[in-house]
């Protein structure tokens, strides 16, 4: 049997796209066309790109290292306001992100990962995944640490209320300010019919452009960069990946060792959502940043790390 019928056969049954489940999904990628009829304001692609920026902090530093792999801690209430940050992004629950997330690690590049780009191409691990049925549904024993907060499983169940307060807060801050820009009296009709624009580029191709940054993590560096460490997968490091994704470009770093709360191992790996992070430790609203062990950072396969692990311990006891 050839290699390439073999990984055929060990390929999952995955389900096929309903589309007409998907509808919503398609609009928000066709509504920023809309902005050949609403025009655009300088305001509108400020919000753009802040609104990108905020939120894909949200999603490395809550949906990711925070829910995913619990590499630092907070308290319940700020544990609330990162999971209702986060799911501004239009990615569903943080639960459920979470859980398919942790799948992803257990089974990285195999037929079980939900997003091997090795496995199962390009447009699947990037998007198919997404839009097909196979995850639909929120794991919870896979995130059982979390699934015992009342409050979290309402917010994954009613995953899409963060996103629509969002979008009426863009809607209308941008109706007020460019009405105001534009010198008309600020009225309900005039900061609802300065507020499509703002709507369009600031909210919806904010969310198109981020959806799609996220989703680079899982099938971009699994093709692109280059590999430091033996995770025994396709991750890769990438820079200009690193600065697209808040420091999530570091992909072959994190999936060596997952338990840390930088993904940049070195000074010189850009890596700005854990710069972030330890700001807030400083206040004391994020505590217990898990950093990367130097026997982790000094090995190249699990093997080394061991016998490096062994060797700093001796020295440490001299």
């Amino acid at each position: 049997m050839k290699e390439g019928e073999k990984m055929q056969i060990e390929k999952e049954d995955r389900g096929e796209v309903v589309f007409k489940k998907e509808i919503g999904f398609l609009l928000v990628h066709l509504a920023p066309l809309l902005v050949f009829w609403t025009g655009v304001t300088t305001f509108d692609w400020i919000l753009c790109i802040s609104l990108y920026f905020i939120r894909m902090f949200f999603v490395t530093g809550g949906y990711h290292r925070y829910f995913s792999h619990s590499t630092y801690k907070t308290s319940r209430f700020v544990q609330f306001l990162i999971a209702y940050c986060s799911q501004t992004s239009l990615q569903k629950g943080v639960l459920h992100w979470a859980a398919n997330h942790r799948t992803h690690h257990k089974h990285s590049d195999t037929a079980k990962d939900p997003h091997s780009k090795k496995i199962y191409g390009f447009w699947y691990s990037h998007i198919g995944w997404i839009v097909g049925p196979d995850y639909k549904e929120t794991k919870l024993n896979l995130i059982k640490d979390f699934a015992k907060y009342p409050e979290l499983i309402w917010l994954n169940k009613f995953h899409l209320i963060p996103p629509l307060t969002l979008l009426i807060s863009v809607f209308f801050l941008g109706g007020y300010v460019n009405a105001s820009s534009a010198g008309v009296e600020i009225t309900i009709m005039s900061i609802m019919s300065h507020g499509l624009s703002s709507l369009i580029i600031g909210f919806f191709l904010s969310t198109v452009i981020l959806l799609h940054g996220t989703f680079s993590i899982n099938s971009l560096m699994h093709m692109f960069g280059k590999k430091r460490y033996e995770s025994n997968d396709e991750s890769k490091n990438h820079l200009l990946l690193a600065l697209v994704t808040l420091g999530e470009g570091w992909h072959n770093n994190h999936h060596y060792y997952q338990s840390t709360v930088r993904q940049g191992f070195y000074w010189w790996e850009i890596d700005i959502t854990y710069y972030i992070l330890k700001f807030l430790s400083w206040f004391g609203i994020i505590w217990d940043l898990k950093p990367v062990p130097k026997h982790i950072k000094d090995s190249r396969n699990k093997e080394e790390a061991k016998k490096l692990k062994l060797e700093y311990s001796k020295l440490n006891k001299k």
